[in-house]
């Protein structure tokens, strides 16, 4: 496998080579439950709105905090990579899918407590929460397979292969949305249908990635060696860096289950409506995220070879690009925000209140890609426990932030969720000069 060219110093061409897969495939994620709400959203029942929008945020809260899977894989790989250890490129693939797997069973075993807990922190009126579990009680059984597409997604991603990533991601999405159709408005079979072709879709693209990832590993150097997977050094190694992931996510997810709670508790209206603009918010996030990705793969090669100078450049670099992009987003969703609730939902007390806080999703973009940008660098430095103390204090200080202006009603929880990315990107670049400096010396730094 040429696995060398991509040790080189990079330019735009390099950077968006594995860029422009990246944030097609990325947003794949939220869109499930996109798509979810727009077949469910051609019903004029708010009720049937918020069920599939409480449902699908209650995956994305719980699937956000096992995100290390992705990350951590991501930049381990990348390091590998930039150190030329091709054995050990190959360990962390089998690393990484054992402990998915093993994760993805044990939610479906506690999905009764999980289920009662976060039905307990988000709730609705009766007929939305009855609904939601039952799209929860169906789409928890895709846990395995939705974890081990994260573990895939990071692997190809370090190891140069964007555009596969970017095939298993289409095919995700795409089969997912014709399973909606076929159930939903072919069957009938309403918000049960919505749950059932997102859990296939999950399954038949983890086939499809297990199968492209074992093709690609024959063409390393070396062979499978289970004692090389579960050297307790590097399997200790593995579960420090996901453990301060795994936590840094944890308190993100606390940040949008209060936000969701709290419009939840403004009534069925006001809660269908802060979905609607979260979904702007996440694919959004998503979406740039994939140049926070290739900072993880670039940062992450640059560590593995102890640069400093190819550190720096990738760090300048990825977050240019990721400036330039979050303000056209930014401007986009000004501009076409208010057609897109309308194509999101038909119910017209959802639209006006979708609309009244357009502004808020739509600059979200802007105020938020620099921690999105900063977290990818660290990531690739596998700088996590930086991260982890980052992401602990922005979430007190956003609540913080909440209580002073819980008076506001939705308007005061707008402004303390934007303020969150204000204080995690404060809080992050605060540290980044001491992560360069723990590069220490280097013939190339």
């Amino acid at each position: 496998m040429a696995l060398d060219a991509a040790l080189k110093s990079f330019n735009n061409k390099d950077l968006f080579k594995v860029a422009i897969p990246i944030m097609i495939a990325n947003v794949s994620t939220p869109l499930l439950g996109v798509v979810d709400t727009i077949i469910i959203g051609q019903a004029p029942d708010p009720a049937l709105i918020g069920s599939v929008a409480i449902a699908s945020l209650i995956f994305t809260f719980i699937y956000l905090g096992f995100g290390f899977l992705r990350m951590g894989t991501a930049g381990l790989t990348a390091q590998a990579l930039g150190a030329d250890d091709h054995g050990e490129i190959r360990a962390i693939l089998g690393r990484s899918a054992l402990l998915a797997i093993a994760i993805g069973v044990i939610l479906i075993f506690l999905q009764h407590p999980i289920g009662e807990l976060s039905f307990y922190l988000i709730q609705g009126s009766t007929r939305v929460e009855l609904l939601a579990k039952e799209y929860f009680d169906i789409r928890i059984w895709s846990a395995p397979a939705t974890l081990t597409n994260y573990v895939v997604l990071g692997w190809l991603i370090a190891v140069g292969k964007a555009r596969h990533a970017l095939a298993l991601q289409l095919l995700l999405n795409i089969s997912n949305m014709l399973m909606d159709i076929f159930f939903v408005i072919g069957l009938g079979l309403g918000v049960a249908g919505v749950a059932l072709g997102t859990l296939l879709s999950e399954y038949g693209a983890a086939g499809a990635g297990i199968i492209t990832v074992l093709i690609i590993q024959k063409r390393i150097p070396g062979s499978w060696n289970i004692k090389k997977i579960l050297a307790k050094e590097k399997v200790m190694t593995s579960l420090s860096v996901n453990g301060d992931i795994l936590v840094r996510s944890l308190a993100l997810i606390i940040v949008f289950s209060w936000f969701t709670a709290s419009s939840a508790a403004l009534g069925d209206v006001t809660l269908a409506a802060n979905a609607v603009l979260l979904h702007f918010l996440t694919v959004s996030a998503y979406f740039l995220d994939g140049i926070a990705l290739a900072a993880e793969k670039f940062v992450g090669e640059s560590v593995g070879q102890r640069s400093k100078r190819k550190f720096v450049h990738a760090a300048k670099l990825t977050t240019i690009w990721a400036g330039g992009i979050a303000t056209l987003i930014s401007f986009c969703l000004i501009i076409c925000g208010p057609t897109i609730i309308d194509f999101m939902t038909v119910d017209p007390d959802v639209r006006i209140t979708a609309k009244e806080f357009v502004i808020f999703a739509a600059l979200a973009p802007l105020i938020g890609v620099w921690c999105f940008q900063l977290d990818g660098i660290f990531i690739g430095a596998t700088a996590t426990s930086f991260m982890r103390n980052s992401m602990l204090i922005s979430t007190l200080l956003f609540f913080a932030t909440w209580k002073g202006l819980e008076d506001l009603g939705n308007l005061g929880l707008w402004l303390a969720l934007l303020s969150h990315f204000i204080y995690r990107t404060i809080t992050l670049y605060l540290r980044l000069p001491l992560v360069i400096r723990n590069l220490g010396d280097h013939p190339s730094s």
